[in-house]
């Protein structure tokens, strides 16, 4: 069974001042020259191709690491926290991830005494991330060894390479082509997943099939997006998500989002809202405030063989042959009728299964629509220059003190 991603419901026409005809023409143009010709060399999308293969030989020997630390930040680890959120049913290893300078969860790995039965996977393309550095000197000194610990960078003399080389640690390339955030079904995440024990070919096997199944779709999600974008009127994307194992994949998308398409005043904020727990904090607003904001909602179908117990007689007809699932599906399509009857824009994106395919083509699906939008929309959504700003700022101040 597929994935089923919706088209757009109750967009207003009138609401866009922009008319279709050239937007279409741009993105048949667009189109055409992206000719997913996954053989082509430097080419983003050559990662959806089940032919771009990952050395897993190499990797064989550290398979057998019960425990993994993934260290890195933004798309560097983000997609394999997606992953891991999305298949831990499947998954049999303990996986940290350290995302963030926080001094209480390196303690916290620390305590649990695990250091030294961890494999460690290093990443960032750069190989100067300055947070990635910094995490790395926060373990003492001798940890990283050849034996235990993968480093995955771009293939030039920055620190991470430099710190490999010096211990004979194993480098990977992170091939320089491929930004970070639209890294998922590279190297950067698929080896992660690799060891995690998972089926890496599996990731792209219907990633082309979903492509062209749903190109029609594609195309007008796109046109939308991208008027929502151009116009006034929304301001923020809300993910609301009513699966946990989908919680992490928004976090991705937040990112993919933010950091392709909010440049030169343009881009909606992007917001993970966890359902149905949210019903109890931001519905009223999501209903009954402004009407600025457009809704993505996530999820999972599940079999849901467990009833729960009824101990409230005046629950009975409520409770009786239900499961936590089937409550959770009458919460959300509530808030669809709602949606319809208010007139509040909003699409479906739902899995089908747990399965290294299915997160697959959704990956996949993402990334092309966001590069997509971001073209119509007249920006680069491979650049974040604002970061790099912030990035040379910090530097400069770290020199002076």
């Amino acid at each position: 069974m597929a994935n089923i991603i919706s088209k757009f419901k109750n967009l207003n026409s009138t609401d866009f001042k922009i008319g279709d005809s050239a937007l279409k023409k741009k993105l048949n143009r667009l189109l055409k020259e992206i000719e997913f010709d996954l053989n082509k060399k430097r080419n983003v999308f050559q990662t959806f191709n089940k032919d771009y293969k990952i050395n897993t030989k190499i990797l064989n020997k550290f398979k057998k690491f019960k425990f993994i630390i993934i260290i890195g930040m933004g798309g560097s680890t983000l997609g394999a926290e997606a992953i891991y959120s999305f298949l831990k049913s499947k998954i049999k290893k303990d996986i940290y991830f350290l995302n963030n300078l926080e001094i209480n969860k390196l303690k916290e790995i620390s305590n649990k005494k695990i250091i030294n039965k961890s494999l460690f996977i290093i990443i960032s393309k750069s190989g100067e991330t300055l947070e990635t550095l910094s995490l790395v000197n926060s373990f003492q000194k001798g940890v990283f060894k050849q034996s235990n610990s993968i480093i995955i960078t771009e293939n030039k003399k920055n620190s991470l390479k430099l710190f490999a080389e010096e211990r004979k640690i194993l480098v990977i390339d992170h091939k320089r082509y491929i930004g970070g955030r639209y890294s998922v079904l590279s190297e950067v995440g698929m080896i992660p997943a690799f060891l995690m024990g998972l089926k890496v070919n599996d990731f792209k096997k219907k990633i082309l099939k979903f492509l062209k199944n749903n190109s029609s779709l594609l195309r007008q999600n796109v046109l939308d997006l991208s008027k929502i974008n151009l116009t006034k009127n929304y301001r923020s994307v809300v993910f609301l998500s009513y699966s946990p194992e989908l919680n992490e994949f928004a976090n991705w998308c937040q990112q993919l989002i933010s950091e392709s398409l909010g440049k030169k005043g343009k881009g909606l904020m992007p917001i993970l809202s966890v359902a149905p727990k949210d019903h109890h904090s931001m519905l009223q607003l999501y209903l009954d405030g402004p009407k600025d904001k457009v809704f993505y909602i996530l999820s999972l179908e599940k079999s849901d063989n467990r009833l729960i117990k009824n101990l409230f007689k005046k629950k009975d007809k409520i409770f009786r042959k239900k499961g936590i699932n089937k409550i959770i599906l009458a919460q959300k399509n509530a808030l669809i009728q709602n949606f319809n009857d208010l007139k509040i824009p909003y699409r479906e994106i739902t899995l089908k299964n747990i399965k290294e395919s299915s997160i697959g083509e959704i990956f996949s699906y993402f990334i092309v629509e966001t590069f997509l939008v971001g073209k119509l929309m007249n920006i680069n959504p491979f650049d974040q220059p604002a970061v790099e700003k912030v990035k040379q700022i910090t530097q400069n101040k770290l020199l002076k003190n």
